[in-house]
């Protein structure tokens, strides 16, 4: 398991959601680069960064905050939020991100996401962010009907590189992993 210290984007700013509540989000700093730049220095090995308004729109909103994180850090970083097409996988990881999570796109567009997976191997995670037990998509807006076991065993052998868990109940909280329920959940566990 990876924990990735994540820098969650809103307007270009460092913000944290509580229960990935858009409205309730707050400010950490005006920064990103800096913020990024902070984890390198602590030693984290990767940055995990979300454009929040992108996964809302369906299309990148924090672009420059996200290039300037780039250009900031030498450690490998993944973006998600907002990425739904070839176009722009293809645009970001010309940029420099060492990978892209496609999240809603797993739910509503398996054969892209398996495409871009055999295009760019190594390349391309998939966002599993679940609300008891249930993917949520289109920024957490929309809980689906769709398991995150069951999201996850659809892309088993699909060629992406990661799969990146979020649990939203906890996501913003400081409460610590949920590991009792990611671990024992009949939704999350698998069955024998």
């Amino acid at each position: 398991m990876i924990l990735y210290p994540a820098i969650d984007l809103k307007g270009g700013e460092v913000v944290r959601l509580r229960q990935g509540l858009m409205d309730s989000a707050t400010v950490y700093g005006a920064d990103p680069a800096a913020q990024a730049a902070s984890f390198a220095e602590a030693g984290f090995e990767w940055i995990h960064v979300v454009d929040l308004d992108g996964a809302f729109a369906g299309e990148s909103r924090n672009a420059e905050a996200v290039e300037g994180v780039l250009k900031r850090v030498d450690v490998p970083v993944q973006l998600g939020g907002g990425i739904r097409s070839m176009g722009q996988v293809e645009a970001w990881l010309s940029r420099g991100l060492s990978r892209v999570i496609l999240g809603t796109a797993a739910v509503r567009d398996p054969d892209f996401v398996k495409a871009a997976a055999k295009e760019h191997p190594g390349k391309v995670a998939v966002g599993i962010d679940a609300k008891d037990g249930l993917v949520a998509v289109q920024g957490w807006a929309e809980v689906s009907d769709m398991t995150a076991l069951d999201l996850a065993r659809r892309f088993e052998d699909a060629g992406v590189c990661a799969i990146i868990y979020t649990d939203i109940s906890r996501d913003g909280l400081l409460s610590g992993l949920n590991l009792e329920s990611t671990g024992s959940s009949p939704r999350l566990s698998r069955s024998r």
